[in-house]
């Protein structure tokens, strides 16, 4: 299954062009390497999301073509979640 397509039926990303525009940005790894958004994923492969200021590592359980709203648990299992602390002005403004 494409990168993109997995992060809309997965719902880490609402929408595919989103998806798509996030992968393009080098704001995905999989697997620990920056991914396009047609790489192909897999059962067991670890992504690494940037969502602005927090990162979300999730790894891969099931894939499936699409998938209500109920049906999304299950897809991947939470690894790490982290915020990135905001770099502090040294100036203090």
């Amino acid at each position: 299954m494409r990168l993109d397509k997995f992060l809309k039926v997965s719902r880490l990303i609402k929408r595919r062009t989103v998806a798509k525009d996030v992968s393009d940005q080098g704001r995905v790894l999989l697997n620990g390497r920056e991914a396009k958004p047609s790489a192909t994923v897999k059962i067991g492969d670890v992504l690494d999301i940037q969502y602005g200021q927090r990162t979300l590592t999730v790894q891969i359980e099931r894939l499936t073509e699409s998938s209500r709203k109920e049906d999304v648990t299950g897809l991947y299992t939470v690894l790490k979640e982290e915020a990135r602390k905001r770099e502090e002005d040294p100036f203090g403004l």
